[in-house]
């Protein structure tokens, strides 16, 4: 990652943050269903230098890791129309634990996970939730339109540009984009993966699970979803602010396909 493309997101999301007042990062508080997973997890194992952000039992006997990017439409279509279901019908029985990963395509998707990861563990579901079910309102203008929702969700101009000049996690999302291609055959998004094993069916509530059902065992009996102590988040790594102020718009790679990587 150059430095002028780190510029770049900075210029497409940060122009617009000169007049909001500054502060520390006020959030309020909310039930916990996202967890960090555990070390030894055995499905799909993520690069260094990034953790899985789980939601549901760390028991659950079905793993269901989604790679995702926010300017993708089928992934907000997903998460606005399958994922409540999901949640309710597996997530919160104890049947599956749901992953996220991020599927950088450019660099409004670069930001909008920024922002999820300093959010911390436990909003890290809400803010992304949050921009794919607004995804219509702020694909047009997004130096702006994402500034303003983050605001929405707490975020200060201090707080702000910290999540989105974290030059390390920047790094490490790229990383996880280059793994999901070279290790686990993702050519674009979403993309699911059941225990390990992609899902080419399709991705509707019924076709997840056909693929879900089978692994989980006669005798399970439904839990609440468990939680862990969240792992510390990276340090954001201090960068000058861009003098650029390019909107990321301009970059971005059309829907459900993969831009090259730099």
């Amino acid at each position: 990652m150059t430095t002028n493309r780190r510029n770049f997101i900075i210029a497409g999301a940060a122009v617009a943050v000169a007049t909001v007042g500054g502060g520390s990062f006020l959030l309020a508080p909310t039930p916990v269903f996202a967890a960090t997973a555990q070390p030894d997890q055995p499905v799909m194992p993520l690069v260094d230098g990034m953790v899985d952000k789980v939601e549901g039992s760390m028991d659950a006997p079905v793993t269901l890791i989604e790679y995702a990017s926010p300017t993708c439409p089928h992934c907000a279509a997903f998460h606005t129309t399958v994922y409540p279901q999901l949640k309710a019908d597996y997530i919160e029985t104890g049947k599956v634990k749901f992953i996220v990963r991020p599927f950088l395509r450019n660099e409004v998707d670069a930001a909008i996970f920024m922002l999820a990861e300093a959010a911390g563990p436990e909003r890290y579901e809400e803010v992304l939730s949050t921009y794919f079910s607004t995804q219509n309102n702020w694909m047009s203008a997004p130096g702006t339109q994402i500034l303003a929702i983050a605001q929405q969700l707490g975020f200060t101009q201090e707080s702000f540009n910290a999540a989105l000049t974290n030059q390390e996690l920047l790094q490490a999302m790229e990383a996880v984009r280059t793994q999901a291609m070279d290790d686990f055959g993702v050519t674009g998004t979403p993309s699911f993966y059941v225990n390990g094993n992609k899902i080419t069916t399709g991705y509707d509530f019924e076709q997840l699970a056909a693929a879900i059902d089978p692994l989980v065992p006669a005798d399970f009996v439904p839990t609440a979803p468990s939680s862990t102590a969240p792992a510390a988040a990276p340090a954001a790594d201090a960068m000058a602010p861009a003098n650029d102020a390019t909107s990321p718009v301009d970059s971005m790679a059309p829907a459900n396909e993969v831009s090259p990587a730099n």
